[in-house]
């Protein structure tokens, strides 16, 4: 089998490496039109950490070559930042350009928990584009909330199976994605691997509903392999293959909306399962690494990243897509404690923190774009951004005028994809979140946590404590960090620089007072909008 696996890796590195190379033609020689606006596909993966792919981290052991490819052909960001340390509120934030904290909402979904975070009229990342022209599409993980009705009308809202069991399939679901902007959607409401329901929506319907409890004797077992719920599933849901299920997904959107609408622009967010817990790779895809069932994981998104860039060349519209990749938040703190000591594998590395932590290891993640023509193979931009700054962006490529009281933190990058940027910081400031609605601010060089500890994970916890660092102002109430000189943020230095420590905080207060920090139009200035408050009922 190892043998198998082996040619396997031979025969789709060399594949890809050609395709790399040529441009491909679609449907019997006839390339699709190039409409004057890109194309856009954006991978989203799911606690894939900074040092989980080889381009940022020369000693991870595990091999990323599409990613690495990727890398070479586009730009890498060395300073970018998911907008919260956890994935509901970083999907929230990256669909809207608003942070989550916002709404004051500090939650993950799951199973029938709803209602969807985004609001019925909030202008959304893909409705923006649709408004351009776009025909837009999602695959894969929601988990922004959805609202399952009863057999009464009724929106569910208790928790847990009980909750599932309660579930109407006969009943659309009103705020799917395909009503928050998406022209379709195929996917599941929350985590693909471990959930209270296991099944496929499709467009605003589960076609084939759970029909019992999951039964997972015959799925694998190991210390990666944890937090598998014990929900109800459909009888097409394979937890091995639900990867594999998006991929294909995703390829028939493309292939049928270039074959049918060859002069209208699309925009594809594909959101993996890969690479969070439990990690279970495909079946044809274990044993790829030397590194363990997390490490087939990572290769297993590295693998969907390959065969969806395969997909755009073969199809005849690569050099006219602008292709993104990043991260949700950094990575989980079993698979950090586990890989580490399993393999050596440092999913957080360079930094310090993980998964929920407020330090740079819980939201500074990979983030690469390629764009043929525009953007510059193989270079680099240690700029700060934040995955808000999406929605900015593509309003700037596409002439799409973005409304006050819409993408609140959102600001455009284009100058720096387009080499533009100089010296002069893009954001004036950026802010950062954790599941706990802990708060930061990072402005150049500074960074203040306004909040004692990590922000997120308790560091007494067993797996954790070898990781505590020592405090070094026990009795300061923040954290303040010189990052230039101190990336590892292990001295506090909040006494020694007090008029810092003011500034930041100020300018932390007043972005949470006017609900922005997107500035406003001049016209605008004097109507100040707030974010608007959610709260789980």
């Amino acid at each position: 089998m190892k043998e198998l696996h082996t040619i396997r890796k031979i025969i789709y590195t060399g594949i890809a490496s050609v395709i790399g190379g040529s441009a491909c033609i679609y449907a019997g020689n006839t390339k699709p039109a190039k409409s004057s606006r890109p194309n856009i596909v954006f991978i989203l993966a799911d606690d894939l950490g900074y040092g989980d792919v080889g381009c940022y981290n020369s000693q991870s052991k595990v091999p990323t070559p599409n990613l690495d490819r990727f890398d070479s052909q586009g730009m890498r960001f060395t300073d970018a930042h998911s907008p919260s340390t956890v994935s509901t509120p970083s999907r929230y934030s990256l669909l809207t350009g608003q942070m989550d904290f916002r709404i004051d909402f500090a939650y993950t979904f799951n199973g029938a928990e709803g209602p969807c975070l985004i609001k019925e009229n909030q202008l959304t990342l893909p409705q923006m584009l649709r408004n351009q022209g776009y025909a837009t599409a999602m695959t894969g993980k929601w988990h922004i909330g959805l609202s399952f009705l009863d057999k009464d009308g009724q929106r569910i809202t208790r928790e847990g199976v009980e909750g599932v069991k309660m579930i109407d399939y006969s009943r659309a679901i009103p705020d799917a994605p395909i009503h928050r902007g998406f022209d379709r959607f195929f996917g599941t409401s929350g985590c693909p691997g471990t959930d209270f329901i296991y099944a496929f929506i499709d467009g605003d319907r589960i076609p084939v509903p759970p029909a019992g409890m999951i039964d997972k004797t015959n799925l694998p077992i190991h210390p990666y392999s944890s937090k598998i719920r014990d929900g109800m599933i459909a009888p097409d849901y394979d937890l091995e293959e639900v990867d594999m299920v998006f991929l294909k997904k995703s390829q028939e959107f493309l292939k049928e909306h270039v074959q049918k609408h060859p002069d209208k622009p699309f925009f594809l967010l594909h959101s993996t399962a890969a690479v969070h817990l439990p990690s279970i790779a495909a079946r044809e895809l274990k044993g790829s690494t030397k590194a363990g069932p997390h490490g087939d994981f990572i290769f297993e998104f590295d693998y969907i990243v390959g065969e969806l860039l395969k997909t755009l060349e073969e199809i005849g519209v690569a050099d006219n897509t602008v292709v993104m990749i990043a991260s949700d938040n950094g990575p989980e703190t079993i698979t950090v404690f586990n890989m580490r000591a399993d393999y050596g594998h440092d999913g957080a590395r360079p930094w310090r923190g993980m998964k929920r932590d407020n330090w740079e290891g819980g939201h500074r993640v990979p983030f690469i774009v390629r764009w043929p023509g525009k953007v510059a193979p193989g270079s680099t931009s240690d700029q700060t951004i934040c995955l808000t700054d999406i929605m900015a962006t593509f309003a700037a490529i596409t002439g799409a005028k973005l409304p006050d009281n819409s993408a609140e933190d959102s600001f455009s990058i284009l100058p720096i994809l387009l080499g533009k940027d100089g010296s002069k910081p893009i954001r004036p400031y950026i802010l950062h979140q954790t599941n706990r609605l802990a708060l930061g601010i990072r402005k150049e060089m500074w960074k203040y946590l306004d909040h004692k500890g990590s922000g997120g994970n308790n560091y007494d916890n067993d797996i954790l404590v070898p990781f505590a660092l020592p405090e070094t102002e026990t009795d300061a109430p923040g954290q303040l960090y010189d990052l230039d000189r101190d990336p590892g943020e292990k001295t506090n230095l909040y006494f020694q620089h007090p008029d810092v420590v003011r500034q930041l905080k100020t300018l932390l207060e007043n972005s949470k007072m006017t609900g922005r920090s997107r500035p406003l139009a001049r016209s605008q200035k004097n109507n100040v909008p707030t974010g608007t408050k959610y709260r789980k009922e």
